[in-house]
């Protein structure tokens, strides 16, 4: 039996691969998998905002299985993530209202699938350089700790950019807080707000938990080591995808069928994905993760040429 939307039929074990493959990605690097989910719905001809809300639908439960898996291993801040959601939020809303504008305006497929090719493209090439240079730094021996090992779980990590962090923490704008389960003193409250709102705004216009966006802000802007940065997305994805699943159900959106189908095999793929993360240091877990998305922009590529 197949499921039929906007007259277009999909298999159930065609989404549950689908499913299980975001799963796995999704537990492993702490992103909600949109980067793959997303194109994989649009291939099969699924409208881009059913695409969008939906795929937020399927995320909420696989990044629950992945959260709970993450914070067992200590990958969790809680505190920082918390903050983030208020954030979040706010952002999910504004993106699921350019969404609703370009529906109206009927350019919703051609815009949202260009900016996923603009965004993953963009992220791939930039996580895949840095990855690299930083592998490099490692074996010549000057790499530096990320983090000191305080917490339980703490991974130590090294980032050929890592001033980047360093600079976030110089800003001390009122108010402060600090972040002792990421190994972070002090840092202002505002640039946490930034990267949430930013991420909001790409997981309610592009879809997902925009993983793909925070993870890496987390590890280069806040300076977050990346084990941790991995949990506490997927548990700040639980909060934030619920929302955006929220917004777009009533937005009319959101196929339910497809996203619990989608569940059955991600609920099974987080739990691997997220033991997956304690086989390997920081750098190399952002290295693998670089040439997915290039996959996903491939995707939508594809699917907009053969359309026309």
């Amino acid at each position: 039996m197949d499921f039929a939307i906007s007259g277009v039929h999909i298999a159930p074990a065609y989404l549950a691969v689908v499913g299980f493959l975001v799963g796995i990605l999704g537990g492993f690097f702490g992103v909600g998998g949109s980067f793959i989910a997303g194109p994989a719905l649009f291939a099969v001809g699924v409208p881009m905002h059913f695409v969008v809300g939906t795929d937020l639908a399927h995320i909420v439960g696989k990044s629950i299985v992945a959260a709970r898996r993450h914070r067992a291993l200590g990958n969790v801040d809680f505190k920082l993530g918390l903050i983030m959601v208020i954030g979040t939020i706010v952002g999910v809303e504004a993106g699921a209202q350019i969404v609703q504008y370009l529906k109206r305006q009927a350019k919703a497929d051609v815009v949202i699938a260009c900016g996923f090719i603009v965004v993953l493209v963009a992220i791939s090439l930039f996580i895949g350089w840095e990855g690299w240079r930083t592998m490099q730094m490692r074996r010549s021996g000057r790499g530096k700790s990320g983090a000191s090992g305080r917490a339980a779980g703490m991974k130590s990590d090294a980032s050929v950019i890592a001033f980047w962090a360093i600079a976030v923490h110089k800003f001390n704008l009122p108010p402060t807080i600090s972040l002792p389960v990421s190994g972070i003193e002090r840092i202002s409250l505002w640039p946490i707000l930034a990267v949430a709102v930013g991420g909001g705004v790409f997981s309610g216009f592009l879809g997902g938990g925009a993983g793909y966006i925070r993870m890496p802000a987390l590890v280069y802007l806040l300076g977050v080591p990346t084990h941790l940065a991995v949990g506490t997305d997927l548990f700040e994805i639980v909060v934030s995808a619920s929302y955006g699943t929220l917004t777009h159900a009533l937005k009319g959106n959101v196929d339910i069928l497809i996203a619990l189908v989608m569940h059955t095999g991600a609920a099974v793929g987080a739990q691997i994905g997220a033991t997956l993360t304690e086989k390997f240091h920081g750098a190399a877990i952002r290295l693998a993760f670089a040439p997915l998305p290039l996959l996903g922009a491939g995707l939508v590529i594809y699917t907009l040429l053969t359309r026309h």
